[in-house]
């Protein structure tokens, strides 16, 4: 065990169940405010130091680099690291015809952000590096857990007990904590994989993101810096091992021809990876003295790319709420900054969740009426302005506190 605060502590004001971005986002929200934190991660330091890329590209909103700018992530995280969503185009089936979307619409320099998943992990971590009141507590995992009135138990697989006023569970989409709390969750299986991958083109993509609904499969091709893009494929899952066994020049043949040679010559940097597309929407998100986070709370498809926003906008939300209580002196796990935080975050999460799965289940409903819904929501999205306003603002995020 190393952590941030080497010591032997096993009592806390927070212990923080996952180290992932958004368990590391709330801690550090939350450091500084005179609480002691644990972080519990069957992960080793090392690995969350220097994790290793997984494929995934993240788009960010105004918002979520607000946020973490405020928290110091960008202080880990280089300029050219960073690329520009300025313009964003949805394709329906093989219409040539597209809703369109540009940054000079939202007043913006550009539309959002894409950060490797990869940079946002180990700039997570780096920022809180160094904070005297957060424990770090690796390559450990929680066996048992349990809440009163008086405070909560966190039973690690070594035996050690840890005590606390308020426990966090950012620990994924099937997330043991929130069961061993005996929340429900609703769990949607697509039955679709998604493979994502960086490839190198020959033309400009003038930082234009793609989301092609083809009839077979789904295709977002989202722009990079250096001339590469990041490519997201939807598919059935039964579909997707013959995908990753393709040549490399095949598969970067297969894709060229679909997205139609719009950046040209298209090649393939590295391996695919390959993740199979499951949503989650908690019934709650809180219990006595227990908050969810993350993906423990809400997981995403990610078409809209709005997974890590929600989790860096939950982690916010709750650090408000525990900070207020601290600074008034009250009591950080009480029922009162957990119901508000619940009502929050659901009155922000729920319609993104729900019209996002809406999207999804019609635009890849092969039958005739679907196709003729699919390409006439199309159209009254470019020529409504009220639509297009809506759903800039919900692309972006750059008007909210």
């Amino acid at each position: 065990m190393y952590c941030m605060k080497k010591q032997d502590q096993t009592t806390f004001d927070i212990v923080v169940i996952g180290g992932g971005p958004a368990g590391l986002a709330f801690a550090k929200a939350v450091s500084g405010q005179g609480l002691s934190i644990a972080i519990v991660e069957p992960a080793p330091r090392a690995v969350l130091e220097k994790p290793s890329y997984d494929g995934r590209e993240i788009a960010l909103t105004h918002f979520s680099k607000k946020t973490m700018s405020e928290l110091g992530f960008f202080d880990h995280i280089t300029a050219d690291q960073v690329s520009m969503i300025k313009k964003a185009h949805v394709v329906n089936g093989d219409s040539p015809y597209a809703l369109k979307f540009d940054h000079r619409e939202a007043g913006e320099e550009t539309l959002g952000y894409m950060v490797s998943n990869q940079n946002i992990r180990r700039s997570s971590f780096a920022a809180v590096q160094g904070a005297d009141d957060i424990t770090l507590l690796d390559e450990r995992r929680v066996d048992d857990l349990t809440s009163d009135a008086s405070g909560a138990r966190v039973t690690l697989d070594d035996g050690q007990v840890l005590s606390a006023r308020l426990v966090v569970g950012a620990d994924g989409r099937f997330s043991q904590s929130r069961r061993k709390m005996g929340i429900a969750c609703d769990m949607l299986e697509w039955g679709r994989t998604c493979l994502v991958g960086v490839m190198e083109h020959d033309g400009a993509h003038d930082d234009t993101a793609y989301e092609c609904f083809h009839y077979d499969r789904t295709l977002a091709v989202l722009p990079l810096n250096n001339g590469l893009v990041s490519v997201v494929i939807t598919l059935p899952s039964e579909e997707a091992q013959d995908v990753l066994d393709m040549d490399p020049a095949a598969f970067a043949a297969d894709i060229e021809a679909r997205f139609e040679g719009r950046v040209g010559a298209m090649r393939l940097t590295q391996k695919l990876h390959a993740y199979p597309l499951v949503c989650n929407y908690a019934k709650s998100f809180y219990a006595p003295r227990f908050a969810l986070l993350g993906d423990a709370a809400v997981g995403m498809h990610p078409v809209t790319a709005h997974g890590y926003n929600l989790g860096l906008r939950g982690a916010h939300t709750l650090a408000q709420e525990v900070i207020q209580m601290a600074r008034t002196g009250g009591d950080i796990g009480s029922s009162l900054p957990l119901r508000h935080y619940n009502r929050a975050h659901n009155i922000i999460c729920k319609p993104i969740y729900l019209g996002t799965n809406t999207v999804v289940k019609l635009y890849t409903d092969q039958r005739k009426p679907a196709k003729i819904a699919r390409k006439t929501l199309l159209h009254l999205g470019n020529v409504l302005k009220p639509a297009r306003d809506m759903i800039t603002r919900q692309l972006t995020e750059s008007h909210v506190a």
